[in-house]
């Protein structure tokens, strides 16, 4: 695919996608409470829908009209074991919190499998905590990749200090707290995502969080609920930097999620000087206004780091366009994701004349860069299967005024944002 920018800029509305984490969340949720749970504006992207075919493979009956999902949940105890392996696609969500309430079924022996950019990812991490609470996990290498076997047993309560934030490994500890008698507790240094937390207490149950310090006491029962699920800001972090760098853009992006535990790119934004309007629509979703903007260079380290990891690869072709030299550090889970996103950035935004020095957990990104391809011929952007560094190759191209560039693997983008090249057409009308 060739991609090109209109002159005039992006301009225009754009309503982003189901929020993915919430979208996971739901449907896990729907399955291990009580009752029916009903889901509007759920995410029918290719990882929801893994979460969402291998609970109907543990026996959950989930029906799904086009416009509504509903998860007629028994609780944990009826879960069953499938016939076949759980197939987790390229989702880490899936496979990691999934794997919290297959150690609580006790005597089922489970098999997990995914693609293959799922099967580098390592699961130790995981492994770790469900064995000290007596359940087994095995798999591949020392890294404990996919495939991995996951052995329920009665499980015994623990106290968990997290060596990384990861909200996905907290989220399997709590989740297998909740069919465990006992309190069982996590702390991290900082703060991750909040989501599972949030939802426990929203399904009826009861999780204290305080300060990086969350707990539950087991077991718990939970009760089928209602959900609308907001916007992603994740999506919207892409519409959110191509507003700021493409000259002449205005956009508006509708229904954006604002749990404080994922904003940490507004606040970046608003560090670096950009023109960003954050107008509340309610407790849990906003209107987002961003306007083309002149940006300064900032440092990304410590405690927000939790809170934008997965927009740090759009943040670094953000922090191109910015005077001076912007530094990430302390993220080294980049190193772990789809791909390692640290290399993948430097070398996809060097490829059109971005300086960019890598470091072991992080980036220094040297500003401001005019991005047009270095090579002749037709330069090659790649997503390496990953979702997120598909959409950063496609906003970047859009600063291209000379040389031709195409982007390869944009099927990638599916996993997270299915109609991202239509909202790119609705505010840009270039794509050739």
């Amino acid at each position: 695919m060739k991609l090109k920018i209109n002159s005039s800029g992006l301009r225009g509305e754009l309503t982003v996608p189901a929020d993915k984490s919430i979208s996971h969340r739901s449907i896990m949720f729907g399955s291990i409470a009580h009752g029916k749970t009903t889901i509007k504006n759920f995410l029918r992207a290719e990882d929801c829908l893994s979460t969402l075919a291998c609970f109907r493979q543990l026996g959950v009956e989930i029906e799904d009209d086009g416009e509504v999902i509903t998860v007629h949940g028994q609780g944990f105890e009826h879960l069953v074991p499938p016939f076949e392996p759980l197939d987790a696609g390229n989702s880490g969500t899936t496979v990691r919190l999934m794997s919290g309430i297959l150690a609580t079924l006790d005597g089922l022996s489970t098999d997990v499998i995914g693609d293959a950019s799922l099967s580098k990812r390592p699961m130790l991490r995981i492994k770790t905590p469900l064995e000290l609470m007596g359940a087994s996990v095995s798999g591949q290498g020392e890294k404990i990749t996919l495939p991995i076997t996951v052995k329920g047993t009665k499980l015994k309560a623990i106290h968990y200090d997290m060596p990384v934030a990861s909200a996905q490994v907290k989220s399997a500890i709590l989740l297998a707290g909740l069919n465990t008698p006992g309190e069982t507790s996590v702390r991290e240094d900082a703060i991750s995502r909040n989501h599972t937390e949030e939802m426990i207490n929203y399904f009826g149950g009861h999780c204290e969080s305080v300060k990086g310090h969350s707990s539950v006491i087991g077991p718990q029962r939970l009760e089928g609920r209602d959900i609308t699920v907001p916007g992603d800001i994740s999506s919207a972090a892409f519409w959110i930097v191509a507003g700021l760098i493409v000259p002449g853009s205005e956009i508006i992006l509708r229904n954006v999620g604002i749990n404080e535990t994922r904003t940490g790119i507004i606040d970046v934004v608003k560090a670096m000087g950009g023109d960003i309007k954050v107008i509340p629509d309610n407790e849990l979703t906003a209107t987002i206004v961003v306007r083309y903007s002149d940006l300064n260079e900032t440092v990304i380290e410590g405690e927000i780091i939790p809170r934008l990891i997965d927009e740090l690869p759009v943040i670094a072709l953000l922090a191109t366009q910015a005077k001076g030299d912007t530094m990430i550090r302390d993220a080294h889970e980049l190193r772990v994701k789809e791909t390692d996103r640290i290399t993948a950035v430097a070398t996809e935004l060097r490829k059109l004349g971005a300086s960019i020095d890598e470091t072991e957990d992080g980036m220094i990104i040297h500003g401001k860069t005019r991005l047009n391809p270095v090579a002749d011929g037709v330069t090659e952007l790649t997503t390496y299967h990953d979702h997120r560094i598909g959409m950063m190759n496609a906003i970047a191209a859009l600063l291209v005024d000379s040389g031709k560039v195409e982007l390869t693997g944009e099927a990638a983008i599916n996993i997270s944002y299915p109609t991202f090249f239509d909202d790119l057409d609705a505010i840009n009308h270039s794509i050739i």
